[in-house]
């Protein structure tokens, strides 16, 4: 009988930095039935698949005794939100707002322990006889705390935590006779852990200050009155309105009203976006315009916002090569750090006659420099600020793994339709022939009055840009695989494909010279004929984004090759790769992308695949990384490794560079770490350096590179 895996998802409050998420991680393994766990420091949660009859109150009270809180991630029940609490870390219901830094229980610890030392030093300046004793108090204020939470990570599972090896190099100054560094040490090392909790909290509150922009009300109509609810309350279905200057509060489709909507707060787009009846708004975008009455499209739980905050948690659990790399280092890497301490401290004395004590501060001193925080922390902190970053811009990659290897791609190959071009066609041209280019859009907007074809839809939208009439149809019918016919005015009126209205009358040699070169351009041509024969001709074609063209020259620039992939016939799609200067390959069934994404691959690119997250899914899932054009469909955010929400192209460059940014930052923060620890262990061993020296070589480390992965948080697209 097979068993059955599951999967559960858990809040987990007061982690701060990677050691934490590294004992949580090894504490629950130890439970029976756990499969496998993911820990997000930077989201604060814990992935964890199981098999069934996995009891997840142990897991609470598991973590509980590590001195964290957790619940479910759905915040059904609470545990470990207890007072005492031997950690210093703050557990709090994630509903409440996190308390500001200075009222932390990390932070009056930390205080209370530098007041200690101040006390101590003045105490022993009055009255000498009481120093030693004043740094033993003012150590054990600080060290009980740190040695406590060190023996707890050791029975469940981590006995090579920072918090040993801080124990044991205090302890054993102590015996040496240096309780006031070891004092001092403590300090330090509880400032660096301050101001790790400030900078995780930072770092958290960036992706999930997105929900904020939710209001908190909604104006609903019922039975044609206005009520106000609470915004979590509005079911699918609900029709809302929405006043000039308020936020949406909800995903729908505008019933009535036309204006600007500022979409910055969510996508980052400066430039409002007109909405009108029928169009899409997103929950957590300002109503620049008039009143809009919008029927809701998603629940709170599943609105545009809620699907990013949930996407960038899930995404930041899942960790890049690097991550992994650095974590498989670490665990070896701490205990051979005990072991080069132990022989620096004996080594000397016992084989050269050495001084006992000074190798043994030398060797105390190595113990603090090799706290591999600063080395652990390095990856994730920039891979959670970096997703962070690219999802306030509405750029989605579903983890450590996407954003690194991004960075690597030497191909790109786009989707033609609603990826590089619109998705919908526009009038282009109209073309007088017996009567004015006026009276010809008239005709054409008369007839497809009230049709929701797409063709129709692009007639009419340019007949009212163009502030055309469009006098009444009689007896208008669609011909099946022609047109559509009817009389306006009086007057006969067909408007179709060329091939029909060659049937119905004679086309001109210039007519048909017209038309050709209109197909030859990648436009599709619908003839107007009225009682003079042809009246002229309606252009029409899927026209690229805006920024299409500059997006794929700095693909180019970069060194990145691109390809366009479509099924369209060849001479609409060489005319779009022609005024977008971009290869295309063209008249393509799904098996034939996926057949081009691998011979890129085969021929050495790391390949990208941008695509509706649909129609494309073969190619999606042949390349590196597939990545979806939407504009916040369950598909686009579901089905690919990427998405980008805007549905600009521009996008995917942003995203490249993004994950280069974070590839830099994070070489440099490995950099940092090992470059700090390597000038202190050498200065340590030549005696130029002691303890509270070498503590620094972690905390402060820790506290550059926390530091300099936050700067990514600021990161802006070119």
């Amino acid at each position: 009988m097979s068993t059955v895996v599951s999967e559960s998802r858990f809040k987990v409050t007061g982690m701060d930095c990677a050691a934490c998420g590294s004992k949580v991680d090894t504490a629950i393994r130890r439970l029976p039935g756990v499969e496998d766990v993911a820990v997000s420091v930077a989201a604060g949660t814990v992935r964890v698949r199981h098999a069934d009859g996995f009891d997840a109150a142990a897991l609470t009270r598991q973590v509980r005794n590590l001195g964290y809180g957790a619940e479910d991630a759905d915040g059904a029940e609470t545990a470990g939100r207890h007072d005492h609490d031997h950690a210093g870390h703050t557990h709090r219901d994630p509903t409440e707002a996190a308390p500001p830094w200075w009222r932390t229980k990390k932070a009056r610890l930390t205080g209370t322990c530098a007041a200690a030392l101040l006390a101590a030093y003045g105490l022993g300046h009055l009255a000498p006889t009481l120093e030693r004793p004043a740094f033993l108090a003012a150590l054990a204020v600080g060290l009980v705390p740190v040695a406590w939470r060190a023996i707890t990570a050791a029975r469940f599972g981590t006995p090579f935590s920072i918090e040993t090896l801080m124990a044991i190099a205090a302890i054993g100054a102590v015996f040496i006779g240096a309780e006031e560094e070891a004092a001092t040490v403590v300090l330090l090392f509880l400032v660096g852990e301050m101001l790790e909790g400030l900078a995780a909290s930072r770092a958290r509150a960036s992706i999930q200050g997105l929900s904020s922009l939710v209001p908190k009300t909604a104006l609903v109509e019922r039975d044609g009155e206005t009520t106000e609810v609470s915004a979590e309350s509005l079911a699918v279905g609900a029709v809302i309105l929405v006043r000039p200057g308020d936020r949406i509060p909800a995903d729908g489709t505008v019933l009535e009203g036309a204006g600007e909507v500022d979409e910055a707060p969510v996508t980052g787009e400066s430039v409002p976006k007109r909405k009108a009846v029928g169009d899409p708004v997103f929950a957590g975008t300002v109503n620049a315009g008039s009143v809009l009455r919008v029927r809701v499209t998603a629940a709170a739980a599943d609105n545009t916002i809620a699907r990013i905050v949930r996407l960038v948690e899930e995404a930041q659990e899942r960790k890049s090569p690097t991550e992994r790399f650095i974590d498989r280092f670490s665990r070896v890497y701490t205990p051979a750090v005990l072991a080069v301490g132990l022989l620096v401290a004996g080594g000397p004395p016992l084989l050269l006659g050495a001084d006992w004590s000074e190798w043994i501060y030398k060797g105390l001193a190595i113990l603090l420099i090799g706290c591999p925080c600063a080395l652990v922390i390095s990856t994730p902190a920039a891979i959670a600020a970096g997703l962070s970053a690219g999802a306030r811009r509405g750029l989605l990659m579903k983890g450590g793994v996407v954003l690194e290897t991004l960075g690597r791609i030497t191909a790109v190959a786009f989707d033609k339709t609603g990826t590089l071009t619109r998705g919908k066609p526009v009038v282009t041209a109209v073309v007088a022939a017996g009567r004015p280019a006026r009276d010809v859009l008239s005709l054409a907007a008369a007839l497809e009055t009230g049709s929701s074809h797409p063709l129709a839809l692009a007639i009419l939208e340019r007949a009212k840009a163009d502030k055309a009439p469009i006098p009444p149809a009689f007896d208008a019918r669609a011909v099946p695989g022609e047109g559509v016919e009817g009389r306006v005015g009086g007057e006969p009126v067909f408007l179709g494909s060329a091939q029909a209205a060659a049937r119905r009358t004679t086309l001109g040699a210039e007519h048909l010279a017209a038309i050709a070169a209109l197909n030859a351009e990648g436009r599709t041509v619908s003839v107007v004929l009225s009682r003079v024969g042809v009246a002229g001709f309606i252009a029409l074609r899927d026209e690229a984004r805006p920024d299409a063209r500059a997006a794929l020259a700095d693909l180019k620039a970069e060194g990145i090759r691109t390809v366009m992939l479509t099924g369209d016939n060849r001479t609409t799609a060489e005319a779009v790769a022609a005024s977008l200067g971009i290869r295309a390959c063209a008249e393509l069934l799904p098996q034939d992308k996926q057949r081009i994404v691998r011979e890129l691959r085969s021929e050495g690119f790391k390949v990208a695949t941008v695509g509706d997250g649909i129609n494309d899914a073969p190619a999606l899932a042949a390349a590196d990384i597939g990545i979806a054009m939407g504009g916040g469909t369950d598909v686009a955010l579901e089905t690919a490794d990427a998405a980008v929400l805007h549905g600009r192209v521009r996008d995917v460059p942003d995203m490249i560079a993004l994950s280069r940014a974070t590839m830099r930052n994070i070489h440099s923060n490995i950099a940092i770490a090992l470059g700090m620890k390597a000038v202190f262990l050498v200065t340590t061993v030549l005696g130029i350096t002691g303890l509270w020296p070498a503590i620094l070589a972690d905390t402060g480390a820790t506290v550059l590179v926390t530091a300099n992965a936050m700067r990514l948080l600021g990161w802006r697209p070119r």
